[in-house]
Formats: structure tokens, sequence, C-alpha cells
């Protein structure tokens, strides 16, 4: 087996993601196949069927004309940024500028959620995300500037409730993305937006094993983890958890990239 050295993903990637992303923001929202509140009405259930069945087009039309009728559903907004997140992870990380309208419409839907029902738990999950893939994709003072209220917002979720996997997952990126900031970002950071945010690989790696542990057929948890183990030079932990991995549903469109790249991964760390 053939050591890698660290992935130029993982350098680049700063703040969270997508893996995704995915580079590490590709992101893949396991929560999709949770069981889910306010989902009790034909519309909602409707909606959270073409959703399911990646057909995001429809979804949106559907919730979106749910609005109309349900314009204080919290459950509606985050939703609707969960979709535009999913939506725009459909691109390919290089198109910025088709995926950055889907993110600023997800940041926004999920504030509005969050300012509905304060105590709505995915409202504040999908809040972190949503800041999280945003900020990955603008400039590193802005990246610096969201630490804190995306480790506030999956602080928030976590604590209402603790089974929230895409939290976790979410978490562990966070964690590892500030684990990587070197002495130099960090002094910026402090002078520049306040305190710097903590993190380590051991935190990392937790969230992402409790993650798994909720929900074993989401295909990012395991790539974000095996991304840390490469970094870490574990690479035959990294094996491991991605063959595990290269079998697991299609869940969200963005599921096909992230299958392509661990099965690339596989046979770089097979040599």
């Amino acid at each position: 087996m053939v050591p890698m050295t660290r992935s130029s993903r993982c350098a680049c990637r700063f703040m969270m993601t997508a893996g995704i992303i995915y580079s590490s923001l590709i992101f893949s929202p396991a929560q999709a196949f949770c069981a889910e509140p306010g989902a009790h009405s034909e519309g909602f259930t409707t909606a959270d069927q073409a959703f399911r069945a990646l057909d995001y087009e429809k979804a949106d039309s559907l919730y979106t004309t749910l609005l109309t009728t349900s314009p204080d559903n919290a459950d509606l907004y985050w939703k609707l940024a969960r979709l535009n997140i999913t939506m725009a992870e459909s691109y390919s990380p290089k198109e910025t500028s088709r995926r950055m309208p889907y993110y600023n419409k997800a940041v926004d839907y999920a504030r509005k959620a969050v300012a509905l029902d304060g105590n709505n738990a995915s409202a504040h999950t999908w809040l972190a995300a949503a800041l999280a893939v945003k900020s990955d994709k603008i400039g590193t003072k802005e990246k610096l500037a969201r630490a804190n209220e995306i480790k506030r917002e999956l602080d928030r979720a976590l604590a209402l409730n603790p089974h929230d996997d895409v939290a976790w997952s979410i978490l562990g990126s966070y964690y590892h993305q500030v684990s990587n900031i070197g002495w130099m970002s960090r002094f910026f950071g402090n002078t520049f937006v306040g305190k710097m945010p903590e993190g380590s690989p051991e935190a990392s790696e937790h969230a992402f094993k409790k993650a798994i542990s909720l929900n074993p057929r989401a295909i990012r948890h395991y790539h974000e983890l095996a991304l840390l183990y490469i970094d870490l030079h574990r690479d035959k932990e990294a094996l491991e958890i991605l063959q595990a991995a290269v079998n697991k549903p299609i869940l969200m469109k963005s599921d096909i990239r992230r299958r392509e790249e661990i099965r690339s991964l596989i046979r770089k760390l097979s040599k």
C-alpha cells in the first residue's frame, strides 16, 4: 500500500463542507430519510416523496406552493433550505456561479425556520449546513466570521436532538476543518473576527463515527471520515471505511459523485 500525501481537497477546504467538497462540500443530507416532523398533510407527503425520489424540480414546486397555505410552518422552511443545498450540490463544485443562488436561498429559508421555531432541531441543523456551504465558496474573512455561528447552530441542534446524524456529520467536518487552520490563520482570525473556534482530529473522528452509528446508510458520513483518516496518514483505516461506503445506496444526487471519488480513493490506497 502506498501512503498518500495530505489530500489536496482537505488542504483546500477551510471551514466545512461538503464534502462536502469536496472538495468536502459535496453535501449529502441523510436526514432526508429520517422521520420528519411536519409532514402529516398530503401536500407535505407528496413533496417529501418527490425529494426522496431525487425529483428536485417537482419537490421545489410543491414545497414552494405550500408556502401560500403554510407560511408559518418552520418545517417547510428548513426543508426548502435542505432542498436548495441539495440542488446546488447537483452541480459540479467548479460551477460556483450556478451553486451560489441556491446557497443564498438556503440561508434565507433556514433563518426563517429558526425565527419561526427556535426549538426546531432541524432548522438549526440546516442553517448550519447552509452557512457552511456558502462560506466555503467565498472569502477567508467570512469563513472565519461564520465559524462560530455555525458551531452555535450545531450545538443548538444537537442539544434539541442528539440523534440527528446530519448535525453530527457536519460537526465532524467542522472539527476537521478547524483542526487544519494554521497558526497564521488563527492569528489573523483572532485579530479580525475575535476568538477562533476550537477543534481536533479526535473530535472530528468521534462526530463522524456517531453519525455513522445513527445512520449507517449515508455515504457522506463514511466518505468524510475516510478523508480525515487520509489527512492523518491513517491509510489502512481510510481504505476500510471507503470499502464499507462504496456500496451504500444513492440517497442524494451528490452521492453519485461521492461514490466516484470513493472508488478513485480505493484504487489509490490499494496500490
